[in-house]
């Protein structure tokens, strides 16, 4: 069970302003910690663990010393691969205190509901002569359900379009009480059909996921869009058994839009950044952008069905 710490103030590792990429407009785009999912080719690996964790910039870093003089564990050597030797960091990040380049720094900060809503209102102009707004996301923003209805509220009395960005794994009825009455859009991830492939690749079970859209997108009156969306990883959810199951089962619950998103390797050096490597076989799959004639080929297979996709 979660603690009440955890669940009325998780942590924000970042505040995007202005942003086009998560919805519809110039969007500010909350972004909060933890993740009850562990996909392979996660975009924001920092958003994983509830609690923070040591951020290094190699580029920024000046190496003179003064994070190794007060580090209490020896944690820290230009001997490491990563400069921080993870099984010894005990963060408590006296070192990104003393980092005059900012080098080192905690990823996630705690940040109250005041100050969440006083930072991304200041935009308002931007979100009202765009169609923009507020979009909150992660990690997996519904493991805060309390905190992420308390914000969407106050948006909501500030006039501001909310949108979510989930995986789908939730308690459907604390979702449908809590979170769902305040928001307009809901951008919801449809990754892989197979169970086991879905446990495989993203360390949990998609039997809640499909449920709980089903469950969504069956709701006569709906006062909120529901957009259905599949990351192509290739080799993963972009093979010829899972589209075809993706586009059945749109079929089968009669989906008529829906997204697909190409892959982008960026996420492969924020990796290293908290000190782990991907393999060469993974930056060999996953490192590249994704083929526009494959997409192309990809979504011809869901236009055939009579689903109309964009390709973001």
């Amino acid at each position: 069970m979660r603690s009440k710490a955890v669940t009325r103030q998780p942590l924000v590792f970042e505040i995007k302003g202005n942003s086009w990429e998560d919805g519809p407009g110039i969007r500010s785009v909350v972004f909060l910690k933890g993740c009850p999912l562990d996909c392979l080719w996660c975009q924001n690996p920092e958003s994983k663990k509830t609690a923070p964790q040591l951020w290094w910039e190699p580029k920024q870093c000046v190496k003179d010393g003064a994070c190794m003089e007060v580090c209490p564990q020896s944690a820290i050597s230009p001997e490491f691969e990563f400069f921080v030797d993870r099984e010894l960091c005990i963060s408590c990040f006296k070192c990104a205190d003393v980092c005059v380049a900012k080098a080192l720094a905690p990823s996630g900060r705690h940040m109250d509901i005041d100050e969440i809503v006083r930072d991304t209102v200041r935009y308002r102009s931007y979100f009202e002569s765009t169609g923009g707004g507020v979009t909150i996301s992660g990690g997996e923003p519904t493991l805060h359900m309390e905190f992420i209805s308390e914000l969407l509220q106050r948006f909501k009395a500030e006039k501001i379009h909310t949108l979510l960005q989930t995986s789908g794994f939730f308690h459907l009825e604390t979702f449908e009480t809590l979170v769902l009455p305040h928001l307009d859009i809901i951008h919801f991830d449809i990754k892989l059909i197979n169970p086991d492939e879905h446990q495989r690749y993203c360390g949990v079970s998609n039997a809640r996921i499909l449920k709980n859209f089903v469950a969504l997108h069956s709701k006569p009156d709906k006062s909120f869009l529901l957009k259905p969306r599949t990351p192509l990883i290739p080799g993963i959810t972009d093979t010829d058994d899972n589209i075809r199951a993706i586009t059945e089962f749109y079929v089968a619950n009669n989906v008529q839009k829906a997204v697909l998103q190409l892959n982008n390797p960026v996420w492969l050096d924020k990796s290293e950044h908290l000190g782990r490597k991907p393999s060469p076989e993974l930056k060999s799959q996953l490192g590249s952008f994704y083929d526009t004639d494959k997409s192309l080929r990809i979504k011809d297979v869901f236009l055939k069905r009579g689903i109309e996709i964009t390709l973001e």
